[in-house]
């Protein structure tokens, strides 16, 4: 714990503010739209919530991009603590920005906070671990344009090509509403369980990959 108290200012520094203030802009941009709308339009509204959430997303992909990377791996703290310690430092700042998004938009127009948090949540969670395994499997040390890439595009696929029968992004008024975040519970835990397998530095070493444009 001391140490990692010793390195918190060092990494507090090394965070991608640029990206992070960048995407908290134009997510919170988005959200701010909602006030324009002249009629009542909670899907819009849902979906532009929505939007935003994918534009703080796509600012904590490049998160855990370390320029240093390789001539940290031999530090005293683990890799998995590293990462934790990124994260920790900037939940308060996304959380913050999140809550400002939400109360952008009207009260009349509003839906569930808290089931739409949870669907920013799972995005936010499943960016984290999409960048974790771009480290464990990769030898980039700023993944974070790849795994924006990647994460925009299979939102784009997700919105298209997702079975209809699994429906994730559901209308409040639909009657999917309530089992569509009952996935989206299973979705955190997928990423969960993604991060918690390739956020630790792998027993042995193998012939790395490299991530295009890294």
């Amino acid at each position: 714990m001391r140490l990692t108290r010793a390195l918190a200012v060092p990494v507090l520094r090394t965070l991608p503010w640029r990206a992070l203030a960048a995407a908290g802009g134009v997510g919170l941009l988005i959200a701010s739209t909602a006030r324009l709308l002249h009629e009542t339009d909670g899907l819009l509204a849902l979906n532009l919530l929505r939007a935003a959430a994918l534009a703080f997303a796509l600012g904590l992909a490049f998160l855990l991009d370390d320029p240093a990377r390789h001539t940290t791996t031999p530090v005293p703290p683990r890799r998995l603590a590293r990462q934790a310690l990124r994260v920790a430092l900037v939940a308060p700042v996304t959380a913050l920005c999140w809550t400002a998004a939400v109360l952008l938009v009207p009260d009349e127009l509003r839906p569930p906070v808290g089931d739409v948090t949870l669907e920013a949540g799972a995005a936010f969670v499943w960016t984290l671990a999409a960048a974790t395994a771009a480290i464990r499997f990769t030898q980039a040390a700023e993944p974070g344009r790849a795994v924006a890439g990647a994460v925009l595009t299979s939102a784009v696929l997700g919105l298209l090509l997702w079975p209809r029968r699994w429906a994730l992004f559901v209308g409040t008024g639909d009657e999917r509403w309530a089992a569509a975040h009952d996935r989206w519970v299973m979705v955190v835990v997928g990423a969960l369980v993604v991060w918690g397998v390739c956020g630790p530095e792998p027993l042995r070493r193998r012939a790395p990959l490299r991530l295009s444009g890294a």
